[in-house]
């Protein structure tokens, strides 16, 4: 192992990463650690004694509570790379820790390493510095070697021991440590075994790896038992094993291989076996046995899902609705294609949205009965939107559901809701409506007439009035009939506020009406928003900015835009555009 000393710390990782694969065969360490020997002489370099341990251990933590440097904020991706190469060179050369753990360590502990870039003043020379500083400064080892098993600084700083630094000193902890990483468990996942069951790491040597072999025993394969201990840490503790096989041995009466629970596990989840071995004991009970095998064959998440802890709360909120078992298996059977809490989510999302439309409890519950899947299938809109959306009331809301509960369906959320036609509309009404877009030159039962029908508000009567009002204005009927099939919803405001937008373009503004031609989109503006926008058009023309707009560039181009290419060429420009906009609004 010498001759990795010769390597200077910046070249030490690109030589790793190049000859590890080729030269790892032919290194050879009984330990994580080299021999007593040469842990003796690494802590007679690093440690002069117990006393000065504590003092210079002291220093370094009030050192580390210093402000941040503001060279780690600015550190490239080469003087990261030569900062983890000195680590590397510290672990392994100096404190002699197997090289695979020392640049495991040294590459997965950001934190850590950001902590050491603190001491570093010129990027050019991070490398040489920190060898430098390493050497006459001993870390505390726990924290990078906790945080490359994949724990937070929040997690394992409660967990540092406060009278070590070294892990040679913790054999213990080093022994179970390479117990786990040598039979296959990755290294980022034993953080959570030493969060979740401390006590592994505490046993004394051969005891962890006898219950590592003792599973293998029971005709689990390597692979199976990594993933089961790296999910399930508190197998390894207790008689926590005995819950875990009558699982697997009730799953296999129902026809399921180890592998098939392996394969539904994942590493993003924990699992409690004592949970998962109630569900199935309480299925067993109530009759519902031997229909588990296809029920996990199409929703293993009943089982998996938080441990059938999710499971277990429907089933609670489905008895409480009123349904015998029978009726539940009957749901099992049917249940949809999705996580177990979100349909859980959703039905009670769906209950809370028949309360809020004043539903009767008793027509909830026949609604649940007779629709028991409809509710947990999909995510509704809140109440409010869909009342607003179909523009009407909870009665009318809660009558379509009793005639078709299926209508919840187009309420889902990222659904277009339209409005619900007005219950007091006449067919005569109705006539009279399509009598008047048929005079507007609109062709019958056409999908432009369709559409027509949707966005014209009113009766034909009044639709009408408001249409002989441009007439009177002076305009003729060819022109106003494709004026209004340019702008429908012009037609959709009352006479009253129509008359005083016309009366104001012609009187105040000084527009002939004819205008209206070419930008009938002028009627669908606020007058307060004419007038700020006018004068500040009237402004800039005075203070000789502008010539000449066009009406429609005026009111229709954005306030970003308008300012942007109009008023900031003034020095005063955004104090005039305030100043208006508070005058026009508050008018």
């Amino acid at each position: 192992m010498t001759h990795l000393r010769k390597f200077k710390s910046p070249s030490l990782l690109k030589w790793v990463s190049s000859n590890l694969s080729e030269n790892y065969s032919r290194l050879s360490f009984p330990s994580l650690f080299s021999s007593p020997g040469a842990i003796h002489t690494a802590n007679t370099r690093t440690n002069g004694g117990s006393r000065a341990l504590q003092t210079e251990r002291s220093r370094i933590e009030d050192e580390s509570s210093m402000p941040d440097c503001e060279t780690v904020a600015k550190v490239s991706r080469s003087g990261r790379t030569e900062a983890q190469a000195a680590l590397l060179d510290y672990l392994h050369c100096t404190r002699g820790m197997l090289f695979t753990d020392a640049e495991h360590m040294s590459k997965n502990s950001p934190t850590f390493l950001e902590k050491l870039l603190k001491r570093v003043e010129n990027e050019q020379e991070i490398g040489r510095s920190l060898t430098r500083f390493l050497r006459y400064h001993p870390i505390n080892e726990f924290e990078p070697f906790f945080e490359s098993l994949g724990l937070k600084p929040s997690e394992f700083n409660p967990l540092l021991p406060q009278d070590l630094m070294f892990l040679s000193d913790d054999d213990d902890l080093v022994e179970n440590y390479h117990v786990l990483c040598n039979y296959g468990i990755p290294r980022h996942k034993i953080g959570n075994i030493y969060r979740e069951v401390f006590e592994v790491f505490r046993y004394k040597p051969g005891v962890l790896r006898s219950k590592l072999q003792a599973y293998e025993d029971s005709g689990l394969s390597r692979s199976a038992v990594i993933k089961f201990v790296a999910s399930s840490p508190r197998l390894l503790i207790g008689d926590a094993n005995c819950e875990f096989f009558n699982v697997l041995e009730d799953l296999k009466c129902l026809g399921f291989q180890h592998d098939w629970i392996e394969g539904r596990l994942s590493d993003r989840n924990s699992y409690n076996w004592s949970h998962m071995l109630g569900l199935l004991h309480f299925f067993g009970e109530m009759g519902y046995k031997e229909q588990l095998g296809n029920l996990f064959t199409r929703s293993p998440e009943f089982l998996f899902e938080a441990s059938g802890n999710k499971a277990f709360s429907l089933i609670g909120l489905i008895l409480k609705l009123g349904m015998k078992m029978n009726e539940i298996s009957s749901v099992f059977q049917q249940f949809p294609r999705i996580q177990v809490g979100t349909f859980l989510k959703n039905l009670r999302a769906g209950l809370a949205f028949l309360v809020e439309i004043e539903m009767e409890g008793e027509e909830i519950l026949q609604l649940v009965h007779a629709h028991p899947l409809l509710l947990g299938s999909f995510t509704l809109k809140k109440p409010n939107t869909v009342l607003a959306k179909l523009n009407c009331g909870k009665k009318r809301v809660r009558g379509i559901l009793k005639e078709d509960p299926e209508h919840l369906r187009k309420w889902v959320l990222g659904s277009r809701i339209d409005p619900l036609p007005n219950p007091g509309v006449s067919q005569r009404s109705l006539m009279k409506k399509t009598e008047f877009l048929l005079n507007l030159g609109f062709r019958d039962n056409s999908e432009e007439m369709k559409k027509a029908l949707k966005l014209f508000r009113g009766k034909g009567a009044e639709l009408q009035e408001r249409f002989n009002l441009f007439l009177k204005a002076g305009l003729d009927k060819k022109d106003v009939s494709q004026m209004i099939k340019i702008a429908p919803n012009v037609l959709n405001q009352s006479m009253d506020v129509l008359d005083m937008k016309i009366d104001f373009l012609v009187n105040e503004l000084r527009y002939p009406i004819s205008s209206l031609m070419v930008f009938p989109q002028y009627l669908c503006y606020t007058i307060p928003r004419v007038k700020f926008r006018f004068s500040v058009y009237n402004w800039l023309k005075d203070e000789g900015l502008v010539r000449s707009l066009a009406l429609s560039t005026v009111l229709a181009t954005a306030d970003k835009y308008f300012m942007s290419n109009y008023v900031n060429h003034h020095p005063k420009g955004l104090e005039v555009w305030e100043k208006f906009k508070k005058e026009s609004y508050s008018s």
